[in-house]
């Protein structure tokens, strides 16, 4: 018997049919699937989409109709989270398992303390044999709904409980050689040692009209676990037995992302992947030498600023031949940093920062 956990996700187009009523088969079939995995000994964490598409028909807004304004999709999201899990708890219920809900938020990845409470809350419960199912907290966290999708969120929630593998579950078989719609011979790629630009590249660009995500947030967040020592498998949702075998390593269930050997912070993978940046800052070579090595990003060290960014507010920093090699959250707004950059400590003004990107919240991209 074994204790590992396992981080499955299900997207909103494998849930919800066309005017985003719950399909309780697909739904029956994944706590089924679940309680298999259980039954080897082997814990589980469910993160689910669906709040915001599960709301839609109940409120008449299915279909064409469904809103686009954020607000609204907000208000939605509170009447689906409840349908929504009414059926997961049946589901599971069949299976003599308990469910239990967890929303989360950003703030939850980013604030330490919220962090530590998140992660001793989703270990209790499955201390307490409970099968945890997450959703973003689509009521009140409107960044997520502007660039959410739960496919990122599930590879934090990944390093969150110490994972021994993340699967995603969408609507193909997993990462193609060829988009299948124009290309009759795309095959899978079954495994891939490294995500690079040539397989962001095959993803292309958003899902569905009721999901938000797609293959290339669900490299993204493959990326985010692998730097959490994780490994993630792709697969479809509608495949038998998808989930044992994703979590046995059978060949061909899907595609394999192997996990990174060194784990970083979940704070510092939620800066590197999860947070857009709002800016830029080009360094000279010494400063990004010294950040390479652990070092604060200094004022001396700044060579230009582009972009209107607040105080914590993400930037990408670039060096002299414009490559991005690292992403932090900056100390100070661009307009204050403009009038400064590149001066030495000797010759600021009285009362002017020193430190323009902490070490602390620094982390070097990949290459």
């Amino acid at each position: 018997m074994s204790d590992s956990t396992v981080v499955v996700k299900i997207g909103t187009s494998s849930i919800t049919d066309a005017e985003g009523v719950i399909n309780r088969d697909v739904i029956a079939k994944l706590c089924r699937e679940v309680a298999a995995v259980r039954a080897q000994g082997r814990r589980v964490v469910v993160v689910t989409s669906g709040a915001i598409a599960a709301g839609l028909p109940e409120l008449g807004l299915g279909g064409e109709h469904r809103p686009s304004d954020a607000i609204t999709l907000q208000a939605v999201a509170t009447v689906g989270q409840s349908a929504l899990m009414e059926v997961y708890r049946a589901a599971f219920a069949s299976h003599d398992l308990v469910a239990g809900q967890v929303l989360l938020v950003p703030q939850d990845f980013i604030a330490r303390s919220q962090y530590l409470h998140a992660r001793q809350t989703l270990g209790r419960l499955l201390e307490l044999g409970v099968v945890p199912i997450v959703n973003e907290n689509d009521a009140i966290a409107d960044d997520e709904i502007r660039w959410g999708d739960n496919d990122r969120m599930a590879a934090l929630v990944a390093n969150l409980v110490d994972a021994e593998r993340l699967v995603l579950l969408t609507d193909t078989p997993g990462v193609l050689t060829a988009d299948p719609r124009v290309d009759s011979s795309a095959s899978l790629i079954e495994e891939i040692v490294e995500i690079d630009h040539q397989h962001e590249a095959l993803a292309g660009g958003a899902g569905s009209v009721r999901g938000s995500g797609g293959m290339a947030s669900k490299l993204t967040a493959a990326k985010i676990a692998a730097w959490s020592g994780v490994s993630t498998v792709i697969a479809d949702a509608e495949r038998v037995g998808v989930l044992a075998d994703a979590v046995a390593g059978v060949a061909g269930v899907g595609t394999l992302i192997r996990g990174r050997d060194a784990r970083i912070p979940a704070r510092k993978l939620w800066i590197a992947f999860a947070v857009v940046a709002r800016g830029q800052i080009t360094v000279d070579a010494g400063a990004r030498a010294a950040l390479e090595r652990g070092k604060s990003l200094l004022v001396a060290g700044v060579r230009a600023i582009d972009g209107a960014f607040d105080p914590g507010e993400p930037v990408e920093l670039i060096d002299t031949d414009g490559v991005a090699f690292a992403k932090g959250l900056v100390r100070h707004a661009a307009g204050e940093l403009q009038a400064i950059a590149g001066l030495r400590s000797d010759d600021l003004p009285p009362g002017a920062p020193h430190i323009v990107v902490h070490a602390d919240d620094l982390v070097t991209l990949p290459g």
